[in-house]
């Protein structure tokens, strides 16, 4: 039995995952903004589940939530970085206020939930954290330049990280969800207020008025959930892990179309460096 630390249960991915987690016998730190939208989970699991209110951008509640698993269970086993929201916009439409807000949850709250328990993690010389972040990170649709980014840098950082960690006991993996079936494109997308025109065949088409693909998404949360459990399960996390078709339909796209870049142009790469007997 290990102890899961989850952001972000309230709906969506994080809520299928809490459950997951519960179903298996794990214990579990459910968190959301509103703790009242988990406490179902914790009268549902009442030996193995506690709640915690948990503003990822909110230090203090942070320390709150990590401070809960201690004292109720030992120290957290698995920390899951869930929390996280959608944000579309042409980059000169980008409302800086709102793209400050966007990485201060996706990227750096994140960061302050790994900070919080990694000293435990270190001291046990075992642990494992999950980062959830999106196949957008790669594709960069227009109009998810700023989520994107904020994905693509929490990525860089887990990265960084799993190397750190590596000789201390502790694994480090990245999620890369495709289109999951969940609120994350309607009541969780936010988006500028301000359009400009000539962007309207690029990112204005992937507005939320103009945007079809909401209740459509190819890939089931509950499925992911299990997927992810089974695999931490395992014991031996991989550094990357897609979720869903589209997903890894996306991966190779983005692979192959870079590939090709890097082949065509590999002569003239290459002969930046200083000759040989130079330098």
């Amino acid at each position: 039995m290990a102890t899961w630390l989850i952001t972000g249960c309230s709906s969506g991915l994080g809520r299928s995952l809490a459950e997951a987690v519960l179903d298996a016998g794990h214990n579990a730190v459910v968190t959301a903004r509103n703790e009242a939208s988990v406490r179902d989970l914790v009268e549902r699991y009442p030996e193995t589940a506690v709640s915690a209110a948990l503003d990822v951008s909110d230090r203090d509640q942070v320390a709150e939530a990590v401070r809960r698993a201690e004292s109720r269970f030992g120290g957290v086993d698995v920390l899951v970085n869930n929390a996280g929201y959608g944000y579309r916009a042409a980059i000169e439409e980008g409302d800086d206020p709102d793209v400050r807000r966007l990485f201060d949850t996706n990227l750096f709250g994140a960061v302050d939930m790994i900070k919080a328990v990694l000293p435990g993690m270190r001291a046990r010389r075992s642990g494992t954290i999950v980062n959830v972040s999106s196949i957008g990170a790669r594709e960069c649709a227009p109009g998810s330049g700023y989520y994107s980014a904020s994905k693509a840098a929490l990525e860089a950082v887990t990265e960084s990280l799993r190397k750190e960690l590596a000789p201390l006991g502790v694994s480090a993996m990245i999620v890369e969800p495709g289109g999951l079936r969940t609120d994350f494109s309607g009541r969780s997308l936010t988006q500028s207020l301000q359009t400009i025109a000539d962007y309207a065949d690029t990112a204005g088409k992937r507005r939320k008025e103009t945007d079809t693909a909401h209740g459509k998404q190819p890939g089931d949360p509950e499925r992911g959930a299990a997927v992810i459990v089974e695999v931490v399960d395992a014991g031996k996390v991989p550094a990357l892990l897609l979720l869903g078709s589209d997903a890894v339909r996306g991966f190779r796209a983005v692979q192959e179309r870079l590939q090709g870049d890097v082949d065509q142009w590999e002569k003239a790469s290459a002969s930046v460096d200083f000759a040989s007997g130079q330098g």
